[in-house]
């Protein structure tokens, strides 16, 4: 019976090594793959990644030996390079992906900025603002605090990584939403204690604007009724007009003169 097991042929597979597929003896790759079809394989997973890929994982998804993987990569960017492709097929990070050359970087540039930059509309930036400062919050607050309906811009949001879901709020159920580490990566911050103060941006009828501010805040007391001041009034003063010319007096009568005539003279 020993001798039997001893002189019984190795099945491929049954053994660690057994697999590996030996080029000088001609024998078919595992999987069946020949080189035109690994070297086609890899291009199609290379071109769906979005970090590198080390050989190892490459040779288990394709059945293939790593050595045969790795030359098989290395004869792809030899290929690119020297077709003057433009893009390279690169080891980086202990892996392998596709880069675009540095030649053609200006294009890329150009493309990526003024082709493809998608701009937030002024009320996905509103919701944002109010959620950033007022996190973790529900629709309804801040559909309450900016005065429309915002259900199409969170998940807008949403769908963009910009905000991510909190929790429900104990009392009415609803979805609490905050903002995600993709919001604080765009803004260059390490948390949302970074923000800068709001105070300096808020106008001074503030508390109109917060639903929260106008429930909390008690009912001035009326302020009692002062009767008026009674008005001083003022003699007008004459205002001075144009000189007056003084007016001619009465003329004054003339006078009767009455001669005397004396006694001793005749009358005419």
């Amino acid at each position: 019976m020993i001798d039997e097991l001893e002189h019984q042929p190795t099945l491929p597979g049954e053994f660690g090594d057994a697999c590996e597929p030996n080029p000088e003896q001609g024998l078919e790759p595992p999987g069946g793959l020949d080189q035109a079809g690994l070297r086609a394989a890899l291009e199609a997973i290379l071109l769906v990644v979005d970090e590198p890929v080390g050989e190892l994982m490459l040779a288990e998804v394709l059945g293939q030996s790593r050595d045969r993987v790795a030359a098989a990569l290395a004869e792809l960017s030899a290929e690119y390079t020297a077709t003057g492709r433009g893009f390279d097929l690169r080891r980086a990070a202990g892996g392998w992906r596709f880069y675009t050359r540095a030649e053609q970087a200006q294009y890329v540039e150009r493309f990526v900025l003024d082709g493809q930059q998608a701009r937030l509309t002024q009320a996905a930036l509103e919701t944002l603002a109010v959620v950033a400062y007022r996190q973790p919050v529900s629709r309804s607050r801040v559909a309450a605090i900016r005065g429309v309906n915002c259900d199409g811009v969170i998940r807008t949001l949403l769908t963009r990584g910009l905000l991510e879901e909190a929790g429900i709020e104990p009392d009415s159920g609803a979805h609490l939403y905050r903002t995600s580490s993709v919001f604080l990566e765009k803004l260059g911050l390490d948390s949302v204690d970074q923000l800068p103060p709001l105070a300096p941006f808020l106008p001074d009828d503030v508390a109109s604007l917060d639903p929260d501010a106008r429930d909390d805040e008690p009912e001035p007391s009326p302020e009692p009724e002062l009767s008026p001041e009674p008005e001083l009034s003022r003699e007008a003063e004459p205002s001075p007009g144009p000189e007056a010319e003084p007016s001619p007096g009465p003329e004054p009568e003339p006078e009767l003169r009455i001669e005397e005539v004396p006694d001793d003279q005749p009358a005419a």
